[in-house]
Formats: structure tokens, C-alpha cells, sequence
């Protein structure tokens, strides 16, 4: 799947291999095996909200697959995390490419039934890297404070917290020197 930044750099979605997992470009047929994944309430402690029914996770992948924002300003990367061994869906990766293609913001969401196990570690790690072969130099995450286990997958990962707060999160990123 190829998507265009602006200034004319060309950012193509993946499959990304990773140890236990392949990051599978999603599509809107994602949303039959997400919505039991994302249906833990736990999910939302941080990031508020709630559970989506099918109907509006339907309705919000048909938004993500056309890949851009309707301004075409932003490039939406979206990957489905799926276990090597029988497929079965685990969370997401996204990444909201910005600036010509110089930076991204991120962001992972692992099911309540699969945390603890590495997973988020795994897929941010295999983005950050897909992001780096990209040439993308400067990748954020915004993490809610409290949220302990987001910032280890964050450190994980290289990015360092930034004295930046916004909406009670701080900025975590990664730059290339």
C-alpha cells in the first residue's frame, strides 16, 4: 500500500516481520478480529474513551485504510499485530506521519489478554525500525504519565522523555543526530 507525503516523499506500508509477530497493513475486514481484542475496559484507563462496538470499528478502519487525513496533511499507517504462530490478532501499531515525511507520531495498543508478554515491545521496536529504514528522522509518542508500562516500551525503544507536557501526557522521541 503506498501513501505520499507531502513534498512529494513516498512512504509505502509494510508487512513488518518481527520475532513473534507480523505487522499486517490494516484493512477494514481487521475490524471482526479487533473488536474482542480492544474490548478490555482496562484499555481505556489512559487514553479514555471506551470499547468500540463492530459497527463503529468498522466505520473508524474504512477512516484509517484510505491511508491520509482528509486535509491530505497526515499519513495514517495503521498495522494490525498479528502472532506468527496462528495469526490470531494481539493489538495495533500506528504511525501519523508528518512534515514531508520527517516525523511521526506513534502510538501501540496491545488487548488486555495479551499484555505482559513482550508484544508492545515487539511491534513499537519492529515500527521504530521500519520507521528509521523510511528515513523518517524524529518519532513522538504521547504517554500518559501513570502509565508505567507505556513508558518502559518507550525506553525499549529509544525514545527519552521530553519536558514537553500536553493534555496531561509527556512527549516522549527518538532524532536522529
Amino acid at each position: 500500500m503506498d501513501h505520499f507525503s507531502g513534498g512529494g516523499r513516498r512512504v509505502t506500508t509494510d508487512r513488518i516481520e518481527a520475532d513473534r509477530l507480523t505487522l499486517t497493513p490494516l484493512t477494514v475486514e481487521d475490524a471482526d478480529d479487533m473488536v474482542g481484542v480492544l474490548a478490555g475496559e482496562g484499555l481505556y484507563a489512559f487514553i479514555g474513551g471506551g470499547p468500540p462496538d463492530l459497527d463503529d470499528l468498522r466505520a473508524r478502519y474504512t477512516r484509517l485504510a484510505t491511508g491520509h487525513s482528509p486535509d491530505g496533511r497526515q499519513e495514517w499507517l495503521n498495522w494490525i499485530l498479528r502472532r506468527r504462530h496462528d495469526g490470531r490478532a494481539v493489538g495495533t501499531v500506528q504511525a501519523t506521519v508528518t512534515d514531508g515525511g520527517r516525523r511521526a507520531e506513534i502510538a501501540w495498543v496491545v488487548g488486555m489478554a495479551w499484555q505482559g508478554r513482550g508484544y508492545a515491545s515487539e511491534a513499537a521496536g519492529a515500527l521504530a525500525e521500519w520507521l528509521r529504514g523510511q528515513g523518517i528522522g524524529l518519532f513522538q509518542a504521547h504517554i500518559h504519565p501513570g502509565h508505567e508500562a507505556s513508558m518502559k516500551v518507550a525506553a525499549r525503544i529509544g525514545l527519552r522523555p521530553a519536558d514537553l507536557v500536553e493534555d496531561g501526557e509527556r512527549l516522549w522521541q527518538w532524532e536522529r543526530s
